[in-house]
């Protein structure tokens, strides 16, 4: 395992808070495991990468793009130049390069997304910019960051495909598109825990981070809500051990994109506490040129979410094994 000193804040103005920066970090330093195994876990599934990037070719993405370039506002130096220059700090802070084009739409639902498999792009809702102030938008534009970081848009981008069509809108030969659909996200709900931990590392207070999956919890500006009393609402489920109860919470989110913020927050403070936080603020961290093998991923974890997969496919009255065989048909045009 490779390490790296993180560098002093970049120099900013004294009304914005300063953000840390962690040169050639890898998301690996900070990946949450439930992530690394879902992942690995989905591209065990045979054809499904084929089907991936069939998707894309058939046009879906760049339809999707033309439609926010359309109807969003770009940001940039004279657009909403604020909001830009921190999406340029998160940037820089976890060492992307230069920043991602940054979109703001217009949409009741407090959101923001990153996708696009060759040229990703993020987008944020006009609900979230008025109900989160200035630090809080940081929160969101880090945990995009971090997906950027972590190389999630390809897979993103599909589940967005297939969230937006739905599954009489692709001539798939039959693929139970809705199996897929489940299993992507159930992966990506795994994947926001890894840029949760993202964003406590780019502001470097995690109760930040949680007060920002408060605000998009209740709806509300923080100013109206109590931290503290959120904190402990956190607390009480971590102690909601009952078996039963646990299925139940799995099933009531089974169709969400992205996990309760009750659980993000709970995931994200117990990994402050393992101490893993503290030691990559520190500078303590792997770097992409060190990046640990794939043997590392628990083989349990993977196990489990290959079984999710597995009853997600079954469901829909289909085998993995003969969706892989519709997948290599689909493809070669058969």
């Amino acid at each position: 395992m490779a390490t790296a000193r993180a560098k002093g804040a970049a120099k900013v103005p004294a009304t914005t808070p300063a953000l840390n920066r962690y040169p050639g970090i890898s998301a690996k330093a900070y990946e949450h495991p439930a992530d690394r195994a879902a992942t690995k876990a989905l591209g065990a599934i045979p054809g499904l990468d084929k089907v991936v990037r069939q998707l894309i070719e058939l046009g879906y993405e760049r339809a999707m793009f033309q439609t926010n370039l359309a109807a969003s506002v770009r940001l940039g130096p004279a657009q909403l130049p604020d909001i830009w220059r921190n999406w340029e700090r998160v940037t820089d802070s976890l060492d992307l390069g230069s920043p991602a084009p940054l979109y703001v739409a217009q949409d009741p639902q407090p959101n923001a997304y990153a996708i696009g498999s060759k040229n990703p792009y993020a987008v944020i809702t006009s609900r979230l910019l008025e109900i989160a102030d200035p630090d809080e938008q940081i929160v969101v534009l880090a945990h995009e960051a971090g997906h950027l970081r972590s190389d999630h848009t390809l897979y993103r981008t599909t589940l967005e495909i297939l969230l937006r069509v739905g599954n009489t809108a692709i001539p798939l030969a039959g693929i139970p598109l809705m199996a897929i659909r489940l299993a992507l996200m159930e992966w990506f709900r795994a994947a926001e825990f890894t840029c949760d931990r993202a964003a406590a590392l780019v502001t470097g207070d995690p109760t930040l981070v949680c007060r920002t999956l408060m605000v998009l919890g209740g709806g509300l500006p923080s100013s109206r809500l109590d931290i503290n009393a959120f904190l402990m609402q956190v607390a009480q489920y971590e102690d909601w051990e009952d078996g039963p109860d646990r299925l139940r919470r799995f099933l009531g989110q089974l169709r969400l994109t992205h996990a309760m913020p009750v659980r993000r927050a709970s995931e994200l403070t117990k990994w402050v506490t393992s101490g893993d936080y503290d030691r990559i603020v520190r500078g303590d961290y792997v770097t992409r040129d060190r990046e640990p093998g794939v043997s590392e991923v628990s083989a349990d974890a993977v196990a489990y979410y290959s079984e999710q997969f597995r009853s997600m496919f079954a469901s829909a009255g289909e085998s993995v094994s003969t969706m892989g065989r519709r997948f290599t048909s689909w493809v070669k045009g058969e």
